[in-house]
C-alpha cells in the first residue's frame, strides 16, 4: 500500500514513518507539500499515486493561533478541505488527526464522537472547521480526534518540544515548576497512537473516532509522575487554569471515549503510564 504522509518530520508523523515500513511510505515534510497550496496538493498526489493519505500537518501554538486566525484557519481548515477534494477526485482514502480542544471542556464524562463540539480557542474553531470540511467533501475519510500528544522527534517548525522534555528541562534548570491541576487529558504517545493507525488501513468503517492512550490525569498529575518515573528532585506547584492566564482558553475536562474505534477492531492503547515508561525507558527526554 502506498501512503503519504504530511507532517512527516512532526512527533506523530515520525513514528508513523518507523511503524508503517512495511508499506511505501511518501514522507512529505511542510518544504515537500503546502497543505494550504490546493494546486501544490494535486500535484503532490498525482506525482506520487498514494492509496491512503494521512494528514498530520497542523498549527498547533495553541496561544499563537489566537493572534494570527488567517493562519490558523489556512493549515487546520482549508489544508484538509484542499487534501479532502483532491482524495476525493482521485479516490484516495484520507485520514485526518484532529483534537480535543474541539471541546468546551464542561463535561463530566469522558467524550463520545456524537457529543456536541463547542471550542473556546481560535485554535479548536479552526479544527472543528478542517473537521466539517473533511466530512462534507469526501466520505472516505478517517477523523481522528486525540490529545496531549507527545513522541521522539521535535520537528520542523513545530512546538520544538513535549510535554514530558519541557517538564524535565525545566526541572533541572530551576528545581520547580506550576503547572495546572484542572485540566485533565489522556496523554497519548505518538507510537501508540500510529500502531492504532495503522490498523485502520484495511478496515472500511469510515468516520470519526477517538483514540487516546487510556486512563486521564491533570497536567499537575503528569509532571509529579514525570519527576517520581526519573528520580528528579523538582517541586511541583499547583496552579489554576484562570491563574496561569494563557492567552488561548483551554477546556477543563477533555477525556475521550475510546470505545467506538474499539468497537471495529482496534485494540485498547496501554494506560498513560505504561506508554510513559516506555518513553523513558527509550532515552528519548533530555
Amino acid at each position: 500500500m502506498r501512503i503519504l504522509i504530511t507532517g512527516a518530520s512532526g512527533q506523530l508523523g515520525t513514528d508513523l514513518c518507523r511503524v508503517l515500513t512495511v508499506h511505501h511510505v511518501i514522507s512529505c515534510t511542510h518544504e515537500d507539500l503546502e497543505i494550504t497550496d490546493a494546486d501544490q496538493v494535486r500535484t503532490v498526489l498525482s506525482e506520487h499515486h498514494p492509496d491512503v493519505v494521512i494528514n498530520t500537518a497542523a498549527y498547533h501554538k495553541v496561544d499563537e493561533c489566537e493572534s494570527f486566525p488567517e493562519k490558523t484557519f489556512a493549515v487546520n481548515a482549508i489544508g484538509p478541505r484542499n487534501l479532502a477534494v483532491a482524495c476525493r477526485d482521485a479516490d484516495i482514502i484520507l485520514i485526518h488527526i484532529s483534537t480535543n480542544f474541539v471541546f468546551d471542556g464542561y463535561g463530566e464524562r469522558p467524550y463520545r464522537e456524537d457529543d456536541l463540539p463547542l471550542p473556546l480557542s481560535v485554535y479548536g474553531t479552526a479544527k472543528l472547521a478542517g473537521e466539517h470540511l473533511v466530512r462534507s467533501i469526501w466520505k472516505r475519510h478517517f477523523l481522528i480526534r486525540t490529545t496531549g500528544l507527545y513522541g521522539h522527534s521535535k520537528g520542523a517548525g513545530g512546538k520544538g518540544h513535549n510535554f514530558i522534555e519541557l517538564m524535565i528541562k525545566l526541572g533541572k534548570e530551576r528545581g520547580r515548576v506550576t503547572v495546572v491541576n484542572d485540566q485533565v487529558i489522556s496523554p497519548t504517545s505518538t507510537a501508540d497512537l500510529a500502531q492504532a493507525l495503522s490498523g485502520l488501513l484495511t478496515s472500511d468503517f469510515y468516520g470519526t473516532y477517538h483514540i487516546t492512550n487510556s486512563g486521564s490525569c491533570s497536567y499537575f498529575d503528569f509532571a509529579r509522575t514525570i519527576y517520581e518515573k526519573t528520580g528528579l528532585d523538582a517541586e511541583v506547584i499547583a496552579t489554576t487554569t484562570t491563574a496561569f492566564g494563557a492567552a488561548a482558553a483551554r477546556p477543563l475536562y477533555t477525556v475521550l471515549d475510546n470505545s467506538h474505534v474499539q468497537s471495529i477492531g482496534i485494540p485498547a492503547l496501554p494506560s498513560w503510564e505504561e506508554a510513559l515508561d516506555r518513553y523513558l525507558e527509550n532515552g528519548k527526554c533530555t
